[in-house]
């Protein structure tokens, strides 16, 4: 391999910031669960494991080989881990909002995100206009030059499955002074890449594919290199308000995310194995009335997901006749647990309505009533079908 070859994404995974440690050879990240640490002198911090350490709010070496994997995965100049998916939201909207400023968002945001922007953000200055990103003219129409601060991107998103174009969200956004922030959760590194294709922040709930055995509760922030469009290094501003706000991630759960990437890729190729699968049965049965999943060339924007994902992921949402019927599904399932959250090795179904996406009830964002959410696992996927067959009837 050259020095100048990037190596192939399993291989970040497995040695991104995962040198063995020089204390013991260990091949494995020790869990450094410790909160402080000897100084070599007043000020004088000890760096024999990379950057100086001295209390693990500011910084943890298992978080640190953590972030350096998540940067090398998403291709962007620095990563950065905190204690939830909504924790990295607010440390982006808190690092590089003022009052006064405006976003820009899907309508139909993940509910926690619109949660956070609606009655958090709001209240403290900044503004929000919920808009269509699958609708390149519509997003030109709800930036305003020059107060626009970011354009907040999901695609897929969660639990419409709409797709939205990055690369050219990205020239709409940075035409008017803003920034391009790719919720890439559904996706992962491993199917998309935000930040090659224009988008200046990642971030994502690493809870979901990332730590993928539904045993960890995470969040991150990848930056590319440059500034946040203020004079400012972009990491920096991400650095400073996570160590200030202090919504990190504690060593262990560090360790769990970390040890879930290595094997995202194996883990993604079945993930989109079994819901190819799933979709294809859902496609025949008289009591689906519709299918949303980027893979399927009906899928408003098929192409761009083709474009720009590698496959089309392990989320599916379909519509049935009715808000009886939905919930009947939801409730008969075996193989697929009720349960919220995704991107685990187990398959979950939700009623996004009454569960996920309940905090978006009344709103612009509100989901239909007669939708079933599905995290496909990784199950075998004759296993699965089964499942939904009985539970369809």
């Amino acid at each position: 391999m050259t020095s100048d070859q990037i190596p192939g994404f399993s291989t970040r995974a497995i040695h991104a910031g995962q040198e063995a440690d020089p204390a013991t050879g260990a091949v494995v990240t020790p869990i450094y669960q410790v909160s402080t640490y000897k100084q070599d002198g007043v000020g004088a911090l000890r760096t024999g494991l990379g950057t100086g350490y001295e209390y693990s709010r500011s910084g943890n070496p298992t978080r640190t080989s953590l972030e350096t994997q998540l940067a090398a995965l998403e291709q962007g100049a620095a990563g950065f881990a905190f204690a939830s998916g909504l924790a990295a939201e607010d440390g982006i909207l808190r690092a590089l909002c003022r009052p006064g400023d405006h976003v820009v968002i899907p309508n139909d945001a993940y509910g926690g995100t619109y949660r956070l922007v609606k009655k958090v953000a709001e209240p403290w200055g900044v503004e929000h206009s919920p808009v269509d990103l699958a609708d390149l003219d519509a997003v030109r129409d709800a930036v305003q030059p020059g107060r626009t601060r970011l354009v907040w991107l999901e695609t897929p998103t969660n639990p419409l499955l709409t797709v939205g174009d990055i690369a050219a969200i990205a020239e709409i956004a940075h035409a008017a002074g803003a920034l391009l922030v790719v919720d890439n959760t559904f996706a992962t590194p491993y199917l998309q890449t935000p930040l090659t294709l224009g988008a200046d922040l990642v971030v994502h709930s690493t809870t979901k594919y990332a730590g993928g055995h539904s045993d960890v509760v995470g969040g991150a922030v990848v930056v590319r290199d440059g500034d946040d469009g203020r004079g400012n290094s972009l990491a920096e501003r991400i650095a400073f308000h996570q160590n200030a706000m202090g919504a990190v991630p504690g060593p262990f759960d560090s360790w769990l995310v970390q040890r879930g990437l290595k094997t995202l890729a194996v883990r993604m190729e079945r993930h989109c194995d079994n819901a190819e699968r799933v979709v294809e049965f859902l496609q025949s049965h008289p009591r689906v009335t519709r299918i949303l999943y980027p893979g399927l060339p009906e899928h408003r924007n098929h192409d761009v997901a083709a474009k720009q994902m590698k496959r089309f992921g392990g989320m599916i949402s379909f519509r049935t006749a009715s808000v009886e019927d939905a919930l009947a599904v939801c409730g008969a399932t075996e193989l697929f647990t009720l349960g919220e959250s995704l991107g685990g090795v187990e398959s979950l179904v939700e009623h996004p309505g009454k569960m996920t996406h309940a905090s978006v009830a009344g709103s612009l964002l509100e989901v239909p009533d007669d939708l079933v959410r599905l995290s496909v696992g990784i199950e075998d996927a004759d296993d699965l079908v089964a499942d939904l067959a009985q539970a369809l009837g």
